[in-house]
């Protein structure tokens, strides 16, 4: 933004020594405009003090440049600062080199200061931008050109670039916009009301936008997790701080050697079956975001791997010899208590320490319930891009829907699971697109049904849910549920295998010259990927 020149009070300049446009070891320098000593040979901006920033190789110029100025600006103070950096292109040497001054110089608060961004590498151009911007120099930045051709010995002019966009009310309310948008992007275009998750959100699109260490995503199954796991990377893609791909993979279905396998790779012949190279997921992630959910479900061996991953970017896939690279964002989901874990001796406290620098809780659905309203409307639309057919509530059907829905009979379990599932079999069962009161009573009798609290649930649906936790219990049929909770019940009450098979096809068993009751029943709990040991255990 450019403005007006200014007069100022006492008026400090900041510069880099310009070795070529600068350069000049006798008379005939003054044939050519250097833009540090024009800066002092305007009439209307007058410079109280000079701080130069060179290298060591080039303390000559500098000090021919210093002499100069004093014949151009005698009453201005001038200082000479050394830079350490060997290579001027190098992006972090420099502003390494250029950070370290900052945080070093006494700055007046009260004080008025230019930075000459004229001289220098692009680089170091840019990161005297960025340190201006930042605040860092607080101050405004200059720009020298040179005199036009019909003015040869003219200093040229200057400009003034004021980086404060507080100022300039429409360009910072464009920005203001902007992260309206991205808010509303990340929460899929739902106007929520919660106040606290409104808060939220804010704070991980203002996190998002930023940095590229690990984010911790809390709350209960159903919360949102994933889908706001991947608007993130969406949101990074379009910002262009990514490249790679989104890569999502739920920790609770990785079992035994298939984890470290899926996960960081393996190279063929690493063992039985392993009939060629596997990348696995954290290559697969290079350049862009890495998913994990249920982060807590991950086994200590892997846990000590991808804290390897994620503080070197280096891992070994099963059975190589050397490492390779991988340069990801991690984003984990967890509904488990992690340092609950960590105290258990079943989560890493390293690596907790290293995932929870950004950590968000999202609430469930009854947490904030006064955003059912809108996402109801969420989920109607949703279902309508789905099959392409428009469905609606009527005036009365609504009501009767949302007083169920916000009241204290509605527990929403699974959170917005639950919500998603309960307008999708209304809005199926819409006759002309229209859910009416009949299909709204059903769906809260359904509910109720399915909302049975804990306390009534059977000692095997307790211990089911233990085992594969509510979103592997939700995941399978009711069919299965009811069968499966039984004979988890059985086998926790067996002492052994065979015992809790005789029990459970005691009659089938009759029938049969020869059984091998214990077989049958391990074959049938490998189905759901259990065995008996897990379920004494459990």
């Amino acid at each position: 933004m450019l403005v007006s020149r200014e007069v100022f009070d006492v008026l400090v300049c900041i510069g880099m020594l310009g070795p070529t446009l600068d350069s000049g070891l006798d008379g005939r320098r003054w044939n050519k405009w250097r833009p540090t000593v024009s800066l002092f040979q305007h009439e209307d901006l007058l410079i109280d003090r000079f701080d130069l920033l060179y290298q060591e190789r080039y303390s000559r110029l500098a000090e021919i440049v210093f002499e100069d100025i004093k014949r151009v600006s005698p009453h201005t103070e001038l200082h000479a600062h050394l830079l350490e950096f060997e290579d001027p292109w190098d992006f972090e040497q420099v502003y390494s080199s250029l950070h370290g001054f900052a945080r070093g110089y006494d700055f007046d608060e009260d004080g008025d200061y230019l930075m000459h961004i004229t001289t220098g590498t692009h680089v170091a151009q840019i990161c005297s931008f960025l340190l201006t911007e930042s605040r860092h120099i607080p101050g405004k930045l200059v720009q020298t050109s040179p005199p036009t051709r019909a003015n040869p010995r003219e200093p040229g002019s200057y400009r003034l670039i004021d980086l404060d966009l507080s100022k300039y009310d429409q360009i910072f309310e464009r920005f203001k916009q902007e992260q309206r948008d991205n808010i509303s992007f990340l929460k899929a275009g739902i106007e929520t009301r919660n106040e606290d998750f409104n808060a939220l959100i804010a704070r991980i699109e203002r996190v998002a936008g930023v940095s590229r260490d690990p984010i911790l995503l809390m709350g209960p199954t159903g919360a949102g997790k994933t889908q706001l796991a991947r608007r993130i990377y969406d949101l990074k893609r379009t910002r262009r701080q990514v490249e790679g791909r989104f890569v999502e993979v739920n920790c609770a279905t990785l079992r035994g050697d298939a984890a470290m396998s899926t996960l960081f790779g393996h190279v063929k012949g690493a063992y039985t079956g392993a009939i060629s190279d596997r990348p696995g997921l954290l290559r697969a992630a290079d350049g862009g975001v890495l998913f994990l959910d249920e982060i807590g479900e991950l086994g200590l061996d892997e846990q000590a791997m991808l804290l390897r991953a994620l503080e070197s970017k280096r891992f070994m896939p099963v059975g190589a010899d050397s490492e390779v690279t991988s340069d990801f964002q991690l984003i984990a989901g967890t509904n488990r208590a992690l340092r609950e874990r960590v105290s258990k001796g079943e989560f890493r406290e390293d690596l907790l320490a290293r995932i929870n620098l950004w950590s968000f809780s999202l609430p469930g659905l009854r947490d904030r319930i006064e955003d059912l309203e809108p996402n109801l409307d969420f989920e109607l639309d949703r279902f309508t891009e789905r099959v392409g057919e428009r469905v609606s509530m009527n005036r009365e059907a609504r009501k009767q829907y949302l007083d169920f829905a916000m009241g204290a009979d509605a527990s929403w379990r699974a959170n917005f699971r639950d919500l998603n599932a309960s307008v999708t079999r209304m809005s199926t069962l819409a006759s002309g697109g229209r859910i009416n009161n009949e299909i709204v009573d059903e769906e809260i009798t359904r509910l109720r049904t399915d909302w049975r609290t804990v306390e009534e649930q059977t000692e095997g649906e307790k211990l089911l849910e233990v085992l594969l936790g509510e979103e592997g219990v939700e995941a399978l049929d009711l069919f299965d549920r009811v069968q499966l909770a039984e004979v988890v019940r059985v086998c926790a009450e067996s002492k052994s295998l065979s015992a809790a098979g005789r029990a459970l096809f005691a009659v089938s068993r009759l029938e049969k010259k020869s059984s091998n009751d214990a077989d049958r029943l391990r074959k049938y709990l490998a189905r759901f990927e259990l065995s008996f040991q897990q379920i004494q255990e459990g």
